[in-house]
Formats: C-alpha cells, structure tokens, sequence
C-alpha cells in the first residue's frame, strides 16, 4: 500500500512538473503586435523591426517563473494558495472569471507565473488550457487617470485604451508619458505587466520624474446631465452652466456608460485628447 502510494504521488509530481514546464514554455511562444509575414516577404527594416520587438518581448519575459500552487480556500473575492513560501498568495477571483475559471475549488493545483519583482502575472487551472497572451511595443500617450486601472497606449501611429491588472498598476504608473515601453497584454484584453525596452529607456525615466503619472491623475472632471445617450463613440451632456458638450467615449468606457439614459446626472472624467476615459453616477438625491 505505501508503495502504491508513494508511486501515485511520483506520477502526480511528474505530471505538475511536465504542466509547469509546457506552461513556462507557453510564455516564449507569445503573440508579437506586428503583421504576420512570410520571412521572404520582410523587408530589411522590417526583419530589423521583427528581431527588435522578439528581443523586448524576451526582455519583458526575463525572471518570470511558474510555481505550482494548492488552493487552500475560495472567498467572494479572492482565491488563496499555498506556493510552499511561508505566507500564502491572494489571487483575485475576478480574474479567474473574467478567463473563464468558474469552478476554482479547495484542494485544485494551479499554475501560477510570477515575474522578477516576485509579483503574479497570470495564473490557470493545472488541467486547462494555457493563456494566450500577446506583446505590444508603445508608449503611454497620458498621464494615468485615478485610480490607475487604465492606460492610453500610442502604437505604431495608433491610440488605444487598456485595463489594467491591479498586480501591473505600480509597474505601469512608474512609466513616464511618452518613454518607449513594451506590455504583456492577457487574453481579456488587460495589461499584466510592462517594463522598459531598454536600458536607454529606463535611464531616461530616471532623468525624468516629472512625468510620471500623478497618484490623483490630471484629468478633467465634467458633471452634468445626458441630452443624447451614448450613440456609435458620443455622449452629449448639458453641464451645470447650461451649455451642451459632446465627448467622444473611450471604447474601454463604453459598457459602463450604456446604461445613461437622457436626463440622467454623470460624472464624466476626460483625458487630453479631451475623450471620456471614466464615468460616475452621483448618489440621486431624495
């Protein structure tokens, strides 16, 4: 009996190992943000451009780790692991959700990928399918708003919003605005982590303190009412002086701004590029 035992917990080491290994494999194997070319078909510039960001994308990646990991307990909110340190890990279940991981129980193996700062990236089932993930090279167009969940990355001439990861937060606030950066983007479409393109990069950010992103963000604040809802990327609302502004609505805002009907108050939070990057709705009053 105990050497069947014995046996069974072998195969069951031999089998999370295998997972760890195919899934700290997995993380080499990422999606590049460029067109997928026919090698003969790239030009010098363009090979140049693909071997560039392959480097940044290895350099984004360098000390991530996959550990495995016991759920000990699931709460609301949070899933908690043992990892064999001497305090447990806290993962979000949101998270697990939002990548469809609805059945997370105490006692199931995960496989949890931790970056050089010892921080979490991403996590799965030791059974399920890997994630899929994808490296874009940018620069933050502006400043974070408060908060810092979400970013405006400029890419290849391109504007575009993320959420992000509230593990990535610190990493991507300590980005100045308009250093060349690279960011690890999850299958939901949120970053998970970010850091320099290079060193050049991450000395300037030194030199330049000042723009970093503030802890209160630098955005506008404009209440007032909806006179037209959210149609195509607009909102129009009528502020307390009585004028009409239309906004255009930030695609990552568009959920929580859908539901506005006209006449209903809103707290709107506009960026530079004078597009609406978050929304409130005030407490009705009685």
């Amino acid at each position: 009996m105990r050497n069947q035992m014995k046996m069974t917990k072998t195969k069951r080491a031999e089998r999370m190992l295998c997972a760890a290994t195919v899934a700290a494999a997995s993380w080499m194997g990422l999606t590049l943000a460029q067109p997928a070319l026919a090698a003969e078909t790239l030009a010098h510039g363009q090979k140049e451009e693909a071997a560039q960001l392959k480097k940044e994308a290895k350099q984004l990646l360098e000390g991530n780790r996959s550990v495995l990991g016991k759920v000990e307990a699931v709460t609301s909110e949070q899933i908690k692991v043992n990892i064999g340190e001497v305090q447990p890990r806290f993962l979000p279940l949101k998270q697990a959700q939002e990548k469809g991981f609805q059945d997370i129980k105490e006692g199931e193996d995960l496989i949890i990928v931790l970056n050089a700062e010892n921080l979490l990236v991403d996590f799965h089932p030791l059974d399920g399918t890997s994630s899929s993930h994808t490296i874009i090279r940018g620069e933050i167009a502006q400043n974070l708003p408060i908060g810092q969940d979400s970013v405006v990355i400029k890419s290849q001439e391109k504007e575009q919003a993320y959420p992000i990861r509230s593990q990535a937060r610190s990493k991507v606030a300590a980005i100045p605005v308009g250093v060349a950066a690279v960011f690890l983007i999850d299958e939901t479409n949120q970053i998970a982590d970010a850091t320099f393109t290079n060193l050049q990069a991450a000395k300037q950010a030194d030199q330049e303190p000042g723009r970093k992103s503030p802890i209160k963000g630098a955005h506008e604040r404009v209440d007032g009412k909806v006179v037209a809802p959210l149609q195509g990327n607009r909102i129009t609302i009528r502020t307390g002086s009585g004028s009409e502004r239309p906004y255009e609505v930030r695609e990552l805002v568009h959920a929580k701004i859908a539901g506005l009907q006209k006449g209903d108050a809103v707290i709107l939070l506009v960026d530079h590029d004078n597009k609406v990057i978050d929304v409130a709705v005030p407490p009705s009053k009685q």
